[in-house]
């Protein structure tokens, strides 16, 4: 008889999953298309696209996650909500053309700086003109971590991997600007995280 594997859990996913749809329902309300980079477990796709089923929510990862995320998906049983694609933000050739929205939650902590800013320039290639680019997270301001706790996580990441650690708002806000990204809001979430909102080609003044 073979064993089914447990479904993946994220505690921190179950956590902030209401803070982060506080602030992304408003501003998903006349999207139509978004994408996940690094969907993870699954669980944020599963709970979002339940509550915006009004958009199409593609999760994407790296294929040893995908069984995890398709684990939710099926107990889900949404419409809306797309198995995930096979995305490495280092790949040359992303496998979507055209979005409304990107999401992405605690990913640019476990890249590499070369790697963020890959994806920065991918992300706004990828997006329609006023498309958001929303990015949650642990950020670090002006060199100074915003909490003890994001202190130790840092060097925590770093011991493990040199090239990954939580990353300063000034960096990315300037890795934004050179790809045609306006910041939109900043905005204080849970546990010491933040939820950047950046739009292509800003319609709107930026904050």
């Amino acid at each position: 008889m073979t064993h089914k594997p447990d479904k993946p859990f994220s505690p921190a996913c179950e956590r902030n999953r209401d803070p982060i749809m506080e602030v992304l329902r408003p501003l998903l309300a006349q999207t139509k298309s978004v994408l996940e980079i690094g969907s993870g477990t699954g669980q944020h796709a599963a709970y979002f696209g339940a509550h915006m089923p009004h958009l199409i929510w593609q999760t994407s990862d790296r294929p040893e996650y995908h069984p995890g995320i398709q684990m939710w998906l099926e107990e889900a049983a949404l419409d809306n909500v797309r198995p995930p694609l096979t995305l490495d933000v280092d790949s040359e050739q992303w496998p979507l053309q055209r979005v409304d929205a990107v999401f992405t939650a605690n990913t640019m902590h476990i890249m590499s700086w070369p790697s963020v800013e890959k994806m920065f320039g991918d992300v706004a290639r990828l997006l329609n003109d006023d498309g958001l680019f929303c990015a949650y997270g642990p950020i670090s301001y002006d060199g100074q971590h915003t909490s003890e706790t994001n202190a130790r996580f840092d060097l925590t990441l770093r011991s493990r991997d040199p090239d990954s650690g939580i990353r300063d708002f000034g960096s990315v806000r300037e890795l934004a600007v050179r790809n045609d990204l306006s910041l939109q809001n900043d905005h204080a979430m849970p546990a010491n995280n933040r939820l950047l909102v950046f739009c292509k080609n800003a319609t709107l003044t930026p904050a």
